[in-house]
């Protein structure tokens, strides 16, 4: 469920299913009724695992830096609808939003789509009604059947591909990756971060037939760490930028920057810009994203990973930043989630954990979680989450996205 996406079906008797419906002939009749409002943008298009909203977080901050006017469709929300579609960094209003449904009321979009897919429709018709530079979208579920992938994109990033709605997307890594494949378009460039052999075998493929162009993280350019920042270089065009001071902890967020400043390249040649060394450097320490790593308190931290591969990398972000600090994990999962993987991989640097149940139709029951937990310490969230501010150690709220989003809203939990 989108927060307040029904507000607006009930008020202009819009309806939708929140069922998922991988395939394009829907939303391909719905833009043609509202006269391919998505024919009328420049876009970046990305998918994968995870990584996505940060590689897009990074870039939209680049781009803006360099003159352009960005608009971002993210999943899932913040808060609520509105920050799903943002331009400049600012959510849709209310009165924008209002505007937009009439639209779609009036080309009959009535039970034709899923509430994915009406949202992708509000947000080509934002992105074209305000004739934004720039559009950066994330697609929903795997790629090739994902309602977003009806464009043809100045360049495609796939940050990572791991285990994900196997319901939907196959169980195996290849499965995945040949859905995450789909959003290469013929001849237009692809970026690609660290992936699996399996998988990368798979992306190759889809490149090489589509005679895309294909930019590997540590083959065709690279980032290195030091204490005085980052130092990208890209093996291409024969350049090194150093001194890149990332707010984003941990290594998987420096792989996530080099995508973006690599996929910025191929935007900067798009538009005839001159790509600005200073403006790389003030665009990557700009980036900020809600629900990844997020300070919230002085020792409280947001973190959305919800599968195996984002949850070993918030543990080795803990271990690197917290070095010599007790652990403890506030967490709510959805239940068509690996829970028992992910559990026990916070399990190998916490013994402390407060479960909690949060109102999505795929949450798992707390006392489930529970169940599954080989934590020493482990109980149902029986107090506020500001009220571990008081107590020793670091505390990490994560799980799920979805129930970072339902916390804020929430005083009773905050």
């Amino acid at each position: 469920m989108i927060p307040k996406l029904d507000d607006y079906k009930s008020k202009w008797q819009l309806e939708s299913t929140d069922m998922i419906k991988p395939g394009l002939e829907a939303i391909t009749n719905a833009l043609k009724l509202l006269d391919h409002p998505e024919k009328k943008l420049q876009v970046v298009h990305i998918a994968g695992t995870n990584g996505k909203g940060s590689t897009l977080t990074f870039l939209e901050q680049i781009a803006r830096l360099h003159g352009l006017s960005v608009g971002k469709f993210m999943s899932p929300c913040i808060v609520d609808v509105h920050d799903q579609i943002q331009i400049n960094g600012q959510p849709i209003s209310e009165q924008e939003l209002d505007a937009i449904f009439k639209v779609m009321k009036k080309a009959g979009l009535h039970n034709r789509l899923t509430d994915f897919e009406l949202l992708t429709c509000v947000a080509f018709l934002q992105f074209a009604r305000k004739k934004v530079d720039l559009v950066l979208l994330e697609a929903g579920m795997g790629g090739r059947e994902d309602s977003t992938n009806v464009i043809v994109p100045i360049v495609s990033i796939i940050p990572s591909i791991a285990l994900e709605h196997t319901k939907f997307l196959g169980n195996t890594i290849e499965s995945i990756a040949a859905h995450k494949a789909g959003i290469i378009k013929i001849d237009t460039p692809v970026v690609i971060g660290r992936l699996p052999e399996d998988a990368l075998t798979i992306i190759q493929k889809e490149a090489s037939e589509k005679n895309a162009p294909l930019r590997i993280i540590g083959e065709h350019f690279e980032i290195e760490a030091s204490l005085e920042g980052d130092s990208y270089s890209n093996h291409e065009k024969g350049i090194t930028i150093s001194q890149l001071e990332r707010k984003l902890p941990g290594r998987h967020q420096g792989d996530n920057m080099a995508l973006a400043i690599t996929a910025f390249f191929e935007v900067a040649d798009h538009f005839q810009l001159t790509v600005e060394t200073q403006k790389l450097r003030d665009g990557v320490r700009a980036a900020r994203l809600p629900g990844r790593f997020e300070q919230v308190w002085p020792n409280i931290y947001f973190d959305g990973a919800h599968n195996p591969a984002s949850a070993q990398k918030l543990v080795d972000t803990l271990q690197a930043e917290f070095p010599n600090n007790n652990i403890r994990f506030v967490i709510g999962m959805l239940a068509d989630k690996d829970v028992a993987t992910v559990l026990s991989i916070f399990e190998t640097i916490s013994d402390e954990f407060y479960f909690v149940d949060f109102s999505n139709e795929r949450a798992m029951e707390a006392e489930n979680m529970i169940g599954i937990s080989k934590a020493a310490k482990k109980c149902i969230l029986n107090k506020k989450i500001s009220d571990f501010t008081h107590c020793e150690g670091i505390t990490v709220v994560t799980g799920s996205l979805y129930l970072l989003t339902e916390l804020r809203g929430r005083q009773e939990f905050l």
